[in-house]
């Protein structure tokens, strides 16, 4: 009878063991939807406020360049007939560079509103990337998918590289 319960006992170790072994050696795959997240962030909230004060400032700066423009070129048409040719041509060469500026200052703007989104975001999307590195080290995955881009944002040292076999497989030196 102890030998019997001394063998159950032993076959259950070795179950619980290589149990425990092929655990190890699951591969784990995750995924998370990093804009739910980041919409989920109390830092997003201040981000996008300052990013829309930052916004109204530039687009009031275009539109008072726009009425100004819209102004004088209401004021030539009314007094076009008046002008003698080169008053005329002096006054459409003006109102083309000033039409120039507006056109640059909105393509300026919209680079900088660009440049601007992006240096107040990147320490919240990086603090998120953080915490999905951390969760995917903690617990042992292999990848980590952001749902909704598509893409691997975590990547175990665990990972395989398969492209030396696929090149091989394809005879590609």
């Amino acid at each position: 009878m102890k030998k019997i319960t001394l063998a159950i006992l032993a076959i259950v170790l070795i179950l619980g063991i290589s149990n425990a072994k092929a655990q190890k050696n699951v591969l784990k795959f995750g995924h998370v939807n990093t804009q739910e997240l980041l919409s989920m962030m109390p830092e997003r909230d201040s981000a996008y406020q300052e990013l829309k004060e930052y916004s109204q400032m530039l687009q009031q700066e275009m539109e008072a360049m726009q009425v100004e423009y819209n102004n004088k070129v209401q004021a030539y048409l009314e007094k076009q007939e008046s002008y003698s040719d080169l008053v005329r041509q002096s006054k459409e060469a003006e109102l083309q560079e000033m039409q120039r500026r507006v056109q640059e200052f909105q393509g300026t703007a919209q680079k900088d509103y660009s440049q601007k989104e992006s240096e107040i975001l990147q320490p919240i999307m990086k603090k998120a990337e953080d915490a999905i590195k951390s969760v995917g080290e903690k617990n042992g995955f292999i990848y980590i998918f952001d749902i909704s881009t598509g893409t691997v944002v975590f990547k175990s040292a665990q990972s395989i590289d398969v492209l030396p076999l696929v090149k091989e497989e394809l005879g590609i030196q």
